[in-house]
């Protein structure tokens, strides 16, 4: 007997999610994620494909999805449906519509928020359902990106800080024979990037002439 077979003898949707066995479920995700990393550091693609169909078709996946966007600081944010899953029995009955077949994302709603210069910042919210059907897939693909990501990348990573970063750069950095500069290029749009190479342009034009 699976989860929502064993949850067929609950009242209603409400009971259902409340009866959900929430440490199963991430066990059962971490589980196939460590599948998932363990295939993808063999090279087994098409089994790293078939365990990300097995966990994104799965009951403990589809409904830690929904936990996620319904316990969070945009839980209250609807989008351009203007729902949102309040009640322990609308999130239960959220867990099925998270299917592949025939999904189509909704359009993003915008709303302008005001910046500390006077000028308005545009934010683009998506709907509910796409907020899971989002978590739901960054479930399967998390172990991937982790496991094939640059090892010394530390924006935007699960479970890595500034002071990760702060600590690889010590250890590079305080050898004997370490680089004594450091060159930043993490914006080639950046004014301080673009005056630099204008005016190399024009020093190389100066001295083409001569």
């Amino acid at each position: 007997m699976n989860v929502e077979q064993s949850m067929c003898a609950a009242s209603g949707p409400e009971a259902r999610w409340e009866q959900i066995d929430w440490s199963q479920c991430e066990l059962k995700v971490r589980r196939l994620q460590e599948r998932i990393v363990k295939a993808t550091q063999e090279g087994r693609h098409g089994k790293v494909k078939a365990l990300q169909w097995l966990l994104t078709h799965s009951f403990y996946g589809r409904a830690l999805a929904v936990k996620r966007v319904t316990h969070n600081q945009g839980k209250n944010t609807p989008g351009v449906d203007r729902a949102i899953w309040s009640t322990p029995a609308s999130r239960y009955k959220a867990i099925d519509t998270l299917r592949r077949r025939s999904y189509q994302p909704q359009p993003l709603r915008r709303v302008y928020i005001p910046k500390a210069n006077g000028k308005l910042r545009p934010l683009g919210i998506p709907t509910m359902k796409d907020r899971a059907m989002q978590a739901l897939y960054l479930l399967a693909l998390l172990p991937v990106a982790e496991t094939t990501a640059d090892p010394n990348s530390y924006g935007f990573r699960p479970k890595r800080s500034t002071a990760d970063a702060i600590e690889q750069c010590f250890r590079a950095l305080s050898q004997k024979y370490s680089a004594r500069w450091v060159l930043e290029g993490d914006n080639p749009f950046d004014p301080h990037w673009r005056g630099y190479f204008e005016s190399r342009k024009r020093f190389r034009k100066a001295n083409r002439h001569r």
